[in-house]
């Protein structure tokens, strides 16, 4: 805590660092609790991808000997590029998965196997899945730091900073009216001294 002057022009910068905290204050409190939705939100993504990657694997299981077979799905299941973006949510920039590109078409259906074109559709989704999961997972990274800062930010003001000015504000009062009290005090017995020196003379 830092020495606090005991002055007229102290106390105003003192009333003035309040209202500014004052006003600040709900600004954030609106950001702590918009950042703490957008959490919520994407971790309801997060989760709602990861339960779509659970049911492509189930629907996948029963034929999924197929993939023994000597006929390679791979290259039709590789990525060639993936286009982010970044979009300010609530003050934060975040990434945005907006495209991904195959690097090669579907299989030919006469040179490949019956069951190669839907299996390459399950790869590429499962594919998509992951790039969305890790997408998301580096949105709620980003938005969870920022909420920790903000609501770090939210407690200094809170806790610490306002509690501190009103403290030092009350304490510059006091100081300031027992000055004033003293100086009457100190006018009235000058005045009293003044006026018997008066009388006597």
């Amino acid at each position: 805590m830092a020495k606090v002057k005991f002055t007229k022009n102290e106390l105003k910068n003192q009333r003035d660092a309040l209202a500014r905290y004052e006003r600040f204050l709900p600004t954030l409190r609106l950001k702590k609790e918009q950042l703490q939705g957008e959490v919520r939100r994407v971790t309801l993504a997060l989760r709602d991808t990861r339960s779509k990657m659970d049911e492509l694997e189930d629907s996948i299981r029963p034929w999924i000997a197929l993939f023994d077979d000597p006929y390679d799905l791979e290259p039709f299941a590789a990525v060639e590029r993936v286009e982010v973006s970044t979009v300010n949510i609530v003050g934060v920039n975040l990434p945005v998965l907006d495209k991904i590109v195959f690097a090669r078409d579907l299989p030919d259906m006469h040179d490949s196997p019956a069951w190669a074109d839907e299996a390459v559709h399950a790869l590429r989704t499962q594919v998509e899945l992951e790039l969305w999961e890790r997408n998301l997972t580096e949105q709620r990274a980003v938005l969870a730091e920022e909420l920790r800062t903000t609501t770090q930010r939210v407690n200094l003001f809170e806790k610490i900073k306002i509690p501190e000015t009103l403290d030092n504000i009350r304490r510059i009062r006091i100081f300031l009216g027992d000055q004033q009290t003293a100086a009457v005090a100190r006018a009235k017995l000058t005045k009293r001294k003044t006026s018997e020196q008066w009388r006597s003379a």
